[in-house]
């Protein structure tokens, strides 16, 4: 159903602010929290004592305390120590690879010998002083494979976000879809069109006219295991569209983490990465706001589209020339996914 052997986004660092975290990604309950140096730990959530959840506990010098009766674990795992009980031979809890970058924290819920930090992708937006970044947290009750067809055809926003970033133009222009490799790229171009307005908010941010015909586009570049990072933008027509100059335009990446927590409940990840006035922190909360009503709106449909799957699993659903991105993604996924389990069955 997903890859395990790769990177997720768990969480972001503030939520482990002084306190454990419980979160379950690809069906692994693991609790999350910070080491005496500060670094990140991943463990099973379960106490090997009477099995109560770890999250449930504290953080003392460290190391994770339960909860119910104070057996304390090591960030390998491994029993610390207990009132009144020798812990030597206890049994390790399962850890998990975890890692710090980029502004979230990472986790790799398969093999942990196969853990490779060198894999988590690199995000310039996240590292430069040229960007700024806002974003949130959304859980969502679908199938984390309904979101990567969400986002990787943007012909919805012209219904679900017609007021705020949908027109009429967009499901007008024709997109085009491209694999190379394991990235699944599909973009929509439009041309001398108004911006809508949130484009058009954007506009006046970056201090151009929002009233005049506009180059508008979306490309949505889809990645393993469930990342997909969209730029979009618009530009003074003639100004050369996507390639027109910074003082013409005003564009960004929207930023798409998405990992599964079941089969049908996702960890939804979500921002906006923008390369101009970045030094902006109303405008950078401005958008936020604007953004996170948006993906509210998918939220409320995705849930309900999950809805109905369930309750008709007998239905087969049409694939339009709309869906070429997501039935592309879907396509690498199933090699992936037979690719790890030929590989687990190979070392079992």
């Amino acid at each position: 159903m997903f890859l395990k052997n790769t990177w997720y986004v768990a969480c972001t660092p503030d939520e482990l602010a002084g306190k454990p975290l419980g979160r379950t990604i690809c069906n692994e309950k693991m609790v999350l929290f910070r080491g005496e140096d500060g670094s990140v730990a991943a463990l099973e959530d379960f106490c090997p004592h009477r099995g109560a959840p770890l999250s449930l506990g504290f953080v003392r010098d460290g190391q994770l305390v339960c909860g119910y009766h104070g057996l304390t674990m090591g960030r390998d795992g491994k029993c610390a120590r207990m009132a009144g009980q020798r812990v030597g031979g206890f049994p390790s809890i399962r850890s998990y690879p975890a890692v710090e970058r980029y502004g979230f924290v990472w986790v790799w819920p398969g093999d942990a010998a196969l853990a490779d930090a060198a894999a988590i992708p690199h995000l310039e937006w996240a590292v430069s002083a040229d960007w700024a970044h806002g974003g949130g947290l959304y859980y969502i009750h679908c199938d984390y494979r309904l979101m990567i067809d969400n986002l990787m055809d943007l012909t919805h926003e012209t219904y679900v976000h017609a007021s705020s970033i949908g027109q009429a133009e967009i499901e007008e222009a024709a997109p085009s879809t491209r694999v190379e490799g394991d990235t699944v790229v599909t973009g929509r171009h439009m041309e001398a069109i108004l911006p809508p307005p949130f484009w058009a908010a954007a506009l006046r941010g970056n201090g151009l006219a929002d009233d005049v015909p506009c180059d508008r586009w979306q490309i949505c570049r889809f990645t393993p295991p469930s990342h997909v990072m969209i730029e979009v933008g618009v530009a003074h027509a003639g100004k050369g569209g996507y390639h027109a100059e910074p003082q013409h335009k005003a564009s960004s990446i929207v930023v798409d983490f998405i990992t599964p927590e079941t089969e049908t409940s996702i960890w939804y990840f979500w921002g906006m990465a923008r390369n101009f006035k970045a030094d902006d922190a109303q405008l950078t909360e401005t958008i936020r706001e604007g953004q996170g009503k948006i993906f509210a709106e998918d939220l409320e449909m995705l849930e309900a589209q999950q809805r109905n799957i369930l309750a008709n699993p007998e239905r087969k659903l049409l694939k339009l020339n709309i869906d070429a991105g997501g039935v592309q993604a879907r396509r690498i996924l199933d090699r992936l996914l037979q690719q790890e389990h030929a590989g687990q069955a190979e070392g079992a």
